[in-house]
């Protein structure tokens, strides 16, 4: 069987000096209660920036402009529907948005604005998920 590879989109915005994170839903197959970056997949011949505005209004309810570059990280598993193993990568992007007023979709169960110093914290915990973990470690 052929290896898939997928390709997902995620922007950090920060607002008032604090990021914005989202809370996986608890019934979640995959990361359940973890925090993450907002985003998801690419489709077929869609632009990633595109992705990206439209997986952020999904799901925070927020427009934004996606601004540079912020780190690209591998984050492999297994698709839920066909069980088939997935090679993603991820693009991390820095986002700006106008306000905070998040409206979460039921995609998520919770989400927060942080300080740096919290999401340090938050990775030492270990309740980010490890795409968020090596995303925010740029070492």
């Amino acid at each position: 069987m052929s290896t898939l590879w997928g390709l997902t989109a995620r922007g950090i915005c920060q607002f008032n000096d604090k990021i914005l994170l989202l809370k996986i839903r608890s019934n979640s197959a995959h990361d359940a209660e973890k925090w993450e970056i907002p985003g998801g997949k690419v489709k077929k011949c869609e632009f990633f920036d595109d992705a990206l505005k439209r997986e952020y209004l999904e799901e925070t309810g927020l427009e934004i402009d996606v601004q540079e570059l912020y780190n690209v990280v591998r984050n492999d598993y297994t698709a839920c529907k066909t069980k088939e193993d997935v090679k993603s990568i991820q693009l991390i992007m820095k986002v700006s948005c106008d306000n905070d007023e998040v409206k979460i979709s039921g995609e998520h169960d919770d989400f927060g604005w942080f300080s740096w110093n919290e999401i340090d914290e938050m990775i030492a915990g270990e309740l980010l998920t490890p795409a968020a973990i090596m995303a925010f470690s740029k070492d």
